[in-house]
């Protein structure tokens, strides 16, 4: 392959590790997060155990992707990770006291000893999403990235309205995702409840979506690509996948609509990537600082050498994912290691 070709399927490479990403990690961060609303211990516990066998395999796409920048865009993740310097620590913290909540609820018999784990494990599912969205949100805005390929702007200047609204954005996508799964997994007023929240949670969605759809024609109108027939076809996705999720919400097809969401996901982040194409991280300073995948890759013979391993490894990753999610099928509850 010619360094053009291969800097184009590393991106869109990258694209798919975000969206594995998103569906995978993206439920069971959503029911974390829902975890904080439970009614009791009981609750709490069915939360977790659901997403117990397979979150840790999920979050292994984030850090694939994070290789990935790393390894075919080294400037780029230079770049991003010195930027959002404080942001990414506040988003390892949240993912470290979540991880650990799984390990350390249940090491002693003490209701208060569990509580407290169970508030690391919901508020360190809750943070994640909002952090996500405003670093995209930031990314399709663009940051003040300068001649030197280094981000020159302030952590505060991260938290503008835009960022922020994305970030409620994933946030309410997590949680319909999440309610989808946390109804497919239980049975009885848990069920009826997570459904019942999904619908709720699917407006939200919805309405964001709109606005900050409306909010990134005026903040960044270069952001439609609508000369790009892909953009289309992910648009009619996203519309299609929205409207199936919520009439398989209501005919009570849980799993249905969960793949519906699943689709709308993958649709809507493709959006966005069809929009960023080919830059990576676009500059506020000047289009000439923009970060790109034909100007800020790696050198041919290292792109050529990391997609044969990734040509190994990610299907070896996609049948681990489909076996966990085989054998742990069914129904959880709070009784012993879940199921």
């Amino acid at each position: 392959m010619t360094l053009e070709v291969l800097q184009i399927v590393w991106f869109i490479l990258y694209a798919i590790l975000l969206i594995g990403y998103a569906i995978l990690d993206g439920f069971d961060l959503g029911i974390g997060a829902l975890s904080l609303f439970a009614k009791d211990e009981n609750e709490r516990a069915i939360h977790m155990n659901a997403i117990a066998p397979v979150w840790d395999g999920n979050e292994v796409w984030l850090l694939t992707a994070g290789g990935a920048l790393f390894a075919a865009f080294p400037p780029v993740y230079a770049a991003v990770f010195s930027g959002f310097y404080i942001a990414f620590y506040l988003l390892l913290a949240a993912l470290i006291f979540r991880g650990v909540s799984f390990a350390f609820r249940n090491q002693l018999d003490s209701p208060r000893w569990r509580r407290s784990w169970d508030w690391a494990f919901g508020i360190g599912s809750l943070l994640p999403p909002i952090l996500y969205g405003v670093a995209v949100g930031n990314i399709l805005r663009g940051v003040p990235i300068d001649a030197a390929g280094e981000y020159a702007g302030t952590f505060l200047a991260l938290l503008n309205p835009y960022a922020i609204g994305v970030g409620l954005l994933v946030l309410a996508i997590f949680l319909t995702h999440g309610s989808l799964f946390l109804a497919i997994k239980t049975e009885g007023e848990l069920h009826d409840r997570a459904k019942k929240l999904s619908g709720r949670f699917w407006m939200a969605w919805t309405a964001l979506w709109i606005i900050m759809t409306i909010a990134t024609f005026f903040v960044a109108p270069e952001r439609f690509g609508i000369a790009n027939p892909l953009f289309w076809v992910f648009l009619v996705g996203s519309l299609g996948g929205l409207a199936a999720t919520i009439i398989l919400i209501g005919m009570d097809h849980p799993i249905k609509a969960f793949v519906a969401s699943a689709v709308t996901i993958a649709s809507q982040v493709s959006i966005a990537f069809v929009g960023l194409f080919p830059t990576l991280v676009p500059s506020t300073l000047g289009r000439e600082y923009d970060l790109t995948a034909f100007a800020h890759s790696s050198s041919q013979k290292t792109l050529t050498v990391m997609l044969v391993i990734v040509l190994i490894g990610m299907p070896v990753v996609l049948a681990y994912t489909i076996w966990v999610f085989r054998v742990f099928r069914g129904k959880v509850k709070a009784t012993g290691d879940g199921y």
